[in-house]
Order: structure tokens, then C-alpha cells, then sequence
């Protein structure tokens, strides 16, 4: 116990040292991260190395440990092999995030420092290797697959939290402190040797990075912080052998992990790059609500600090009753992300829950039966057949078609006069207009796949040649836009509504 107290001691101290030595010498080196007035708002350009004084004070920590003239070393000299595999691996993550803060690599180069250093970390013993079912074989692979994702999801996940002051550092400190407090309770020596320099790192950190910061943590800190979790975590479930076992470290980090699946799911969502900057994280969404900077850092802190406590909870009950722990929390999570008020979720929910994806996918359906049918038209009246049946199935009020000499209106469901009017060019000056009251709602997803079946269909019976009476001469197909306006029809107003028919006349 005395050596690990004295290793969160010396790594504490070392930060408080190193911290502003690395920030006044090294940060001036193209390290420095400049405010642009849309997500970075401070106002000066601030170093960004505190993720190099980190990672020098953690080693230097172990050095100096092993250099101590004290019988309690062999402690850590027995645990060292460990310690190394894990400082060699996470160096790579470390140096992918030296060369992004000098150099800004793009998302993919860094997805591919971060995965290969994961491989790595397979490959040196550290693993979340656990079986499905009792009774039933290893699948080959999943381990590994497993700890991939999970090393990848942990370093991204702290990568992706780190968008204010003492924010990444704090969450890190915290979920830090949880792996220490469940090592010590369970017998983990490794685990607890590991863990402790790296909270008194951050713990000697935070004064120079909370609001107002002197320094930012940088890619460098912010992907260091998240790859050690996450082998922490590992080499806290490795003596597991079910899946239930990693709900005590997800629950460690369980609020950087939230955030990673909140942004992937709502930039899917939107159609969105998932890699793609924004300004809708958590804390994003926080400040919205009008709490400052400091305010939403604590907030933030007070619920990592539920989360840590139900780590410890599931922890100390053996994993008995880790399933209602874990129900428990995403039950206060999803009350949280509502208050946060993401309008992709709650469009997605009404979409749900009201059957707006089954509207959608019936309107798709039948709108590429619609295109099927119209490109079998063999001759100009069944083309018109088919054109004035979707008019009327998809919401449209009134139809007019020109084609090969020959005019086609339809207005038999028309009961207004204020009307707006969807045009599709055809070759030749030919042209179909629908009309549709104003009164009336269309999603714009539903005319654009309208446009496109009646397009796609008239060009393939334009290409194949329409037989009629007109003689069925074939067309040049080119491609026109669609012009949606208002329209108000002079013959509409005088009797629209008592004349509703059908026209057929000849140009």
C-alpha cells in the first residue's frame, strides 16, 4: 500500500513540475491551439502538450520507483514486465497524438495509429477475452474483435469529450480513481500499480487546465488518457468469463463512451460524416441551456461521479446484481439525454413511434412500383392512365399532361383555388403538372422520390417509343429539372369545383 501512495505522490508532483516546464518550452513549437470563434472560443492561443508532461511524468514516476532504495520495489519489479508492455503500446497512441497536435492528421490517419496500437495490445497479453455462453467453445476471433473496438471506443471517447477546460482531464481523473478504488478492494496489484501514477498525473495537471486554462491536454493527453482506460479496463475483467464482467469498467466510463455512440448516432442520423466536427456534444448542449463553462464541467463531473459510484457498487456485490445497476443508470442517462434536448432523437422517436418509418417505407414502395408500371407503358393514353392514377394516389389535387401533340387534364378532386403547381419537364416541350392545394402538407422526401419515378419512368418509355395514334415517334431523352411554384389557374376560379372532368383535346 505504501508504494502505491508513494507512486500517486511522486507522478503528482512531477505534473505540477513538468506541467508549466513543457507548456513555457515545448508549446511554442507549433504546438499551440488558436481560438477560431465557433467551437474554440478562448481567447488567445493556448499550448497544447499537456498530454506530453503527462506522459513524461507517468514514466519518469516508475523510473524513479524502481530507483528508490526500498525493500517494497520487488513489488514492482515483479509487476514490471506489465508495466512495459502497457507503456510500449500506449506510445503509439501517444505519438499519433503528438503528430495530430503539430501537424493535424486527418481522422482515418488517426484511426489508424489508434487501431494498430490496439492490435498491439492484443498481441502483448492485454485483452478482453470472455465467452458468450457457458458450455459452449471460444469463437475464434472475438476476443480480439472485442478488444479492438474496446480500445478504439475508449480512446475516441475521451478524444471526443475534450472540448473544455479540465473536461477530459476530469473524467479521466475520475474514472481513474474508480479502476484504483475496485483494484485495491479486489486484490489487483498490477491494476493498481498502473493506475495510480496516472491519477496523480492528472491530479497534478488540473490546475494548470481548469477554466481558465494555461494549458490543453491535446490530442497527445486526450487519446494517452482514454488507450490506458481501456487496457485498464481490460486487465480489470481478465480473469472474467462473462460479458456481464466489462458492465463495471463500461460503467468507469460510461459517460465519455455515451457521448462517442450519442455522436455517431445522431451524425448518422442527419446524414452526416461521422468523423465531421460539430457543436452538439454534451457539453455543447449544456452550455445551450445556460449553464457557463465551470457549470457544465461540474455537471458533467457530478454525473461521472454517479456513474463511478455504480461501477463500484457492481464491483463490490461480485456482479450479482450488475444488470439492474446497468438498467438503473441507462434509465437516469436517457432522462438526461432528453433534458438535453437532441432534435434528431426526438424526430427519430415521433418518426417511431407514430409510424412515420412505416409511411416512409410504404410511400417508397410504392413509388417504385409506380416507376415500374409507368416504363411498361406501351402508348400515350396508358401512359396517362398510369400518370392520373399516381396523381391522385400520391395527394395531387389536379393533373396536366402534354405529350406527343396531345393535352390531358385531370382536376376531379380540385376544391380550391389556391393551388401550387409541380412541373416536370419532358423533352420537346412536352411537360406533366401536378397541382396541389395549399392547404394541404407534402414532405419534401416524398416529391423528390415523385419527381424522380415520373422522370425515370417517361424517359425509359420515351427511349423505347411511345405507338399511339400520333404516329409513336421516338423523343431525344434529356435530363430537365423539376420547378415547383404557386399556381392559381384563371379557369379554376370560375368553376373548378363544379366542373370537375376530365379533358382530352388535341393541340
Amino acid at each position: 500500500m505504501f508504494l502505491i501512495l508513494a507512486l500517486g505522490l511522486i507522478s503528482a508532483l512531477l505534473a505540477l513540475i513538468l506541467t508549466p516546464a513543457v507548456r513555457d518550452c515545448i508549446g511554442k513549437f507549433g504546438f499551440l491551439d488558436h481560438p477560431d470563434g465557433v467551437r474554440k472560443k478562448h481567447a488567445t492561443a493556448v499550448p497544447r502538450v499537456g498530454g506530453i508532461a503527462i506522459a513524461v511524468a507517468y514514466v519518469v514516476t516508475f523510473a524513479i520507483a524502481l530507483a528508490l532504495p526500498f525493500s517494497y520495489t520487488y513489488v514492482l519489479h515483479k509487476a514490471l514486465p506489465n508495466i512495459l508492455q502497457l507503456t510500449m503500446v500506449g506510445s503509439v497512441v501517444f505519438l499519433t497524438g503528438v503528430l495530430d497536435d503539430r501537424w493535424c492528421l486527418t481522422a482515418w490517419q488517426k484511426l489508424i495509429g489508434i487501431g494498430g496500437a490496439s492490435v498491439l495490445a492484443y498481441l502483448a497479453g492485454i485483452r478482453v477475452d470472455i465467452h458468450i455462453l457457458h458450455g459452449l467453445p471460444a469463437w475464434p476471433g472475438l476476443g480480439f474483435a472485442l478488444t479492438v473496438i474496446w480500445l478504439i471506443g475508449c480512446t475516441n471517447a475521451f478524444n471526443l469529450i475534450d472540448g473544455m477546460d479540465g473536461l477530459a482531464a476530469g473524467v479521466g481523473l475520475m474514472a481513474t480513481v474508480t479502476m484504483l478504488i475496485a483494484a485495491l478492494t479486489q486484490g489487483h496489484l498490477p491494476l493498481a500499480l498502473a493506475t495510480m501514477p496516472l491519477a496523480g498525473c492528472l491530479l497534478g495537471f488540473l490546475p494548470y487546465n481548469f477554466n481558465r486554462a494555461s494549458v490543453f491536454l491535446g490530442d497527445s493527453g486526450s487519446l494517452l488518457i482514454g488507450f490506458l482506460l481501456g487496457c485498464y479496463g481490460a486487465l480489470w475483467s481478465e480473469k472474467s468469463v462473462t460479458l456481464v464482467a466489462l458492465t463495471v469498467p463500461l460503467l468507469a466510463v460510461s459517460i465519455p463512451l455515451l457521448e462517442v455512440m450519442l455522436s455517431i448516432l445522431r451524425r448518422y442520423l442527419r446524414y452526416r460524416p461521422i468523423f465531421a466536427p460539430d457543436r452538439e456534444h454534451i457539453h455543447h448542449k449544456l452550455l445551450d441551456r445556460g449553464l457557463s463553462p465551470k457549470g457544465a464541467v461540474l455537471t458533467i463531473y457530478g454525473t461521472c461521479c454517479v456513474a463511478a459510484i455504480s461501477s463500484l457498487l457492481a464491483s463490490a456485490l461480485r456482479n450479482q446484481f450488475s444488470g439492474l445497476i446497468v438498467i438503473g443508470f441507462c434509465g437516469v442517462a436517457w432522462i438526461g439525454i432528453r433534458h438535453l434536448e437532441y432534435t434528431e432523437f426526438a424526430m427519430a422517436g415521433r418518426l417511431f413511434l407514430q409510424g412515420g418509418f412505416r409511411r416512409i417505407i410504404d410511400a417508397e414502395t410504392r413509388l417504385i412500383e409506380f416507376e415500374k408500371t409507368l416504363s411498361r407503358a406501351t402508348g400515350v393514353q396508358e401512359c396517362w392512365i398510369k400518370i392520373r392514377a399516381a396523381s391522385r394516389d400520391f395527394g395531387f389535387h389536379g393533373v396536366r399532361m402534354n405529350l406527343k401533340g396531345v393535352a390531358f387534364e385531370d382536376f376531379e378532386f380540385l376544391s380550391s383555388t389556391r393551388l401550387w403547381e409541380l412541373r416536370i419537364p419532358l423533352p420537346d416541350a412536352q411537360h406533366v403538372n401536378f397541382f396541389r392545394e395549399l392547404e394541404t402538407e407534402a414532405t419534401s422526401m416524398l416529391l423528390s422520390g415523385f419527381v424522380a419515378a415520373v422522370e425515370h419512368g417517361m424517359k425509359r418509355c420515351l427511349e423505347r417509343g411511345l405507338q399511339e395514334d400520333v404516329g409513336g415517334r421516338d423523343a431525344e431523352v434529356v435530363s430537365l429539372r423539376a420547378v415547383m411554384k404557386r399556381y392559381y389557374p384563371a379557369g379554376a376560379a370560375a368553376g373548378a369545383g363544379a366542373q370537375s372532368h376530365t379533358v382530352l383535346s388535341r393541340l
